[in-house]
């Protein structure tokens, strides 16, 4: 079993502010209330959440399409987390994935069923199931060899 840390500080009350980090030191960043709901500098959770479920589904993907003997030159998606905050309290309602893949022998029908079977199955999607919608909104092959 592999596990991964992440951690957060908090300085303050809720106008505080504080640091968002990872095991690895590759990430160490500061997010606040500002940040989160008023488009202030720094970066907020949905943010993080959207880039781990982008890294994943990316890597998920590639490596289903390189299992199937496809060549991928690259895949490049967006993983858009949306933050509902109308209610009493603010809940993520939905996840838009869109992705663009750069792989060869390959027809745009069977790079979307790929891309459906990544969205289903990559363990941050996995994870993120109880999000009430999650879609695949776009799923595009650049085209850069005949099949």
């Amino acid at each position: 079993m592999i596990n991964q840390r992440g951690n957060a500080v908090w300085n303050g009350d809720i106008k505080g502010s504080g640091t968002i980090s990872t095991q690895s030191g590759t990430v160490s960043a500061p997010y606040s209330v500002g940040a989160r709901f008023e488009g202030q500098k720094g970066t907020n959770p949905e943010e993080l959440i959207g880039a781990a479920h982008a890294g994943c589904y990316t890597m998920f993907l590639t490596g289903q399409l390189t299992k199937a003997g496809k060549q991928v030159k690259q895949i490049r998606t967006e993983s858009k987390v949306s933050l509902d905050t109308s209610g009493d309290v603010p809940k993520v309602v939905k996840i838009s994935l869109t992705t663009e893949g750069e792989v060869d022998g390959l027809s745009a029908e069977e790079f979307r069923q790929f891309a459906e079977d990544a969205k289903a199955h990559c363990p941050i999607s996995q994870l993120l199931s109880a999000v009430p919608e999650m879609e695949l909104a776009s799923a595009t092959l650049k085209q850069t060899q005949s099949v």
